[in-house]
């Protein structure tokens, strides 16, 4: 099995990408917030360990799958130890099946990822991110309180690629990540 670890910040292209790299692939997608949007719709408001909880539940079954593989998209604080936490408890429910892990960075300028925010895919699949003047800010303030560019060198992994997708359609981006991983 494989697992794809598509991070970056906030309306970078993740689940885009994700989606693109699905029809070139049998990598299946799970993007993070279709375990944010069905929460945020039956609590009303955001309940992260809710969210944690149906997480882990679709990590657990799909590790236990016969699948080919999974993309997960994450926006990673490099700053905070509990993001790479997390990643690595990702990765300890894969393990014991022989999994191998792969890791896409993609970056852009605050910019085009402002003008990204409000995309009609976006808006299609984030029903949270429909008030575009609150999500804006949110994109900006995320920017001044986390890391979440790695550096250079940062990430220890084998099997990690940083893209500079400012330029590049999510089909190219999906592309790259095909043919670097053979996936």
């Amino acid at each position: 099995m494989k697992l794809v670890f598509i991070i970056g910040n906030a309306a970078v292209g993740k689940m885009t990408v994700g989606q693109e790299l699905t029809k070139i692939t049998d990598l299946r997608l799970f993007h993070n917030h279709m375990s944010i949007e069905p929460i945020l719709e039956i609590f009303g408001d955001f309940n992260g360990n809710a969210i944690k909880r149906f997480r882990e539940m679709i990590f657990e079954e799909f590790a236990k799958s016969n699948k080919y593989g999974l993309i997960f998209t994450y926006m990673w604080a490099f700053d905070c130890q509990d993001d790479w936490n997390y990643i690595e408890h990702i990765k300890s429910i894969f393990e014991p099946y022989n999994t191998e892990f792969y890791y896409v960075e993609l970056v852009a300028p605050q910019s085009v990822r402002l003008e990204r925010n409000g995309s009609e895919n976006r808006m299609n699949n984030k029903p949270s991110k429909r008030n575009i003047e609150l999500s804006n800010k949110r994109l900006i303030d995320d920017d001044s309180n986390y890391r979440i560019e790695s550096y250079d060198g940062e990430i220890p992994f084998d099997n990690y690629i940083k893209i500079d997708n400012t330029n590049l359609s999510a089909e190219e981006t999906a592309k790259m990540i095909k043919e670097r991983f053979k996936l």
